[in-house]
């Protein structure tokens, strides 16, 4: 089933959305962009004659109440953004009687899903060491089962619109789908977008496809960069894991980040980007710093040449037309990870000149996604957002999906 050609009228629908939004110390929302992205799935629903339960959650509670990770302080803005007063349940598993209330073109939003540690399957207050550890999670898996269960008995139909929890088999987004016939469970817009991304970027590619890995560690994307190395044409990486590269090779980094046990896992990307015909990017340059600041003096050096006191915390210019040179005429671009440490206004200049350069050739007909929350960041830092071709909302659950990974969350839609 998918959300454009269900019948929602006389309907309740319970969507799980990812309202997980940034709060200053007042309680404000400073950035509204995931209330946004769910919008057009809500006011669907609402259009179509349906009634609407939201469900999200917010911070990481550990399965306790703790009032600053409260919904209740975003009610106000889900009601103006939607157009229509929010009701709000303040316990998301005693909200059944509020629930059978609710008439057509009504909304209810219930309490942090997380505040129960049965949302996320896990237990509490019990060390992974504990001998008794293997009971309290069998017995939690079937305590998840019974919460999941009293979500669905809330609706008619189910729908998940949260892809920045795909990635997650919760009760919310994965177990309470078992609830719900093939007929009555779908996938929202917003997911339906992502899918669709992240099948653009790894079974629809148009060739050159050129892939942009940043970031400060290795480790955290090597699955990303195995899955992709056979299937792009050009691979970048960046960032502070050039300086593993670097010393893998016999560099000398100086100060510069550096993980010290995966140089051999370096030399083994390298050897596999020959074997496949890849054409690996590496920087050559980098601007440094004599201390991690945004004032720190600077100086160009190789990357495989940094005196000790420096430290590598940006891509150099000879790196940035490197990099412009492996993005230009690319037809697939998939970003993630900056070049350098992007939130100091005096070292973006690598990430900026990515983003340029991926702006441009999404202007000259290249399918470009940008994902990964530092990524996302770096575009709209630059006011680029608008240039190029999509931004994912989910970071963990992008970089799974990318490594070829199973989404727990869309798998229960779709039965795969």
């Amino acid at each position: 089933m998918t959300i454009s050609n269900y019948n929602f009228a006389g309907k309740k629908a319970i969507v799980r959305v990812d309202f997980n939004v940034p709060l200053d110390e007042n309680g404000k929302i400073t950035d509204d962009t995931r209330i946004r992205g769910a919008l057009p799935t809500l006011k669907h629903i609402l259009d179509n004659g349906g009634a609407l339960i939201i469900m999200s959650h917010m911070g990481k509670p550990k399965g306790k109440v703790a009032k600053k990770y409260s919904l209740s302080q975003i009610v106000d803005a889900v009601s103006a953004a939607l157009g229509v007063k929010v009701a709000f349940a303040d316990d998301c598993a005693k909200a059944k009687a509020m629930a059978d209330a609710l008439k057509a073109g009504e909304v209810l939003m219930l309490e942090n899903l997380r505040f129960y540690p049965e949302e996320e399957g896990k237990p509490v207050d019990i060390d992974k060491e504990d001998p008794a550890y293997d009971e309290a999670k069998k017995a939690m898996k079937a305590s998840q089962k019974e919460f999941a269960k009293v979500l669905a008995s809330y609706a008619d139909c189910y729908v998940n619109d949260a892809f920045g929890t795909a990635h997650r088999k919760h009760a919310s987004t994965a177990v309470i789908a078992d609830y719900f016939d093939a007929d009555n469970k779908m996938l929202g817009f917003l997911m339906e977008k992502e899918c669709e991304a992240v099948d653009n970027i790894l079974k629809n590619i148009r060739r050159p496809f050129t892939a942009i890995m940043g970031g400060s560690k290795v480790s955290t994307k090597i699955g990303i960069i195995e899955n992709l190395m056979d299937k792009v044409d050009n691979l970048i990486l960046c960032g502070g894991m050039t300086y593993t590269f670097a010393k893998a090779q016999g560099g000398k980094i100086g100060n510069s980040i550096c993980e010290d046990d995966k140089l051999d896992l370096a030399l083994d990307i390298i050897r596999q980007a020959k074997e496949k015909g890849v054409n690996l990017v590496l920087g050559v340059d980098s601007v440094c710093g004599d201390a991690f600041s945004n004032d720190a003096h600077q100086q160009v050096c190789p990357s495989d040449a940094i005196p000790e006191g420096w430290e590598g915390m940006d891509a150099g210019p000879k790196s940035r037309e490197m990099f412009a040179k492996a993005i230009e005429g690319a037809k697939t671009i998939l970003w993630n990870g900056p070049a350098g440490v992007f939130e100091f206004d005096n070292f973006t200049g690598g990430s900026r000149a990515i983003a340029e350069a991926i702006a441009k050739a999404t202007k000259e007909g290249a399918y470009s996604l940008i994902g990964g929350g530092d990524s996302v960041a770096c575009v709209n830092k630059f006011g680029l957002a608008e240039q190029v071709s999509y931004i994912s909302t989910g970071g963990g659950a992008l970089l799974e999906a990318i490594e070829g990974k199973v989404l727990p969350g869309v798998a229960a839609i779709k039965g795969e």
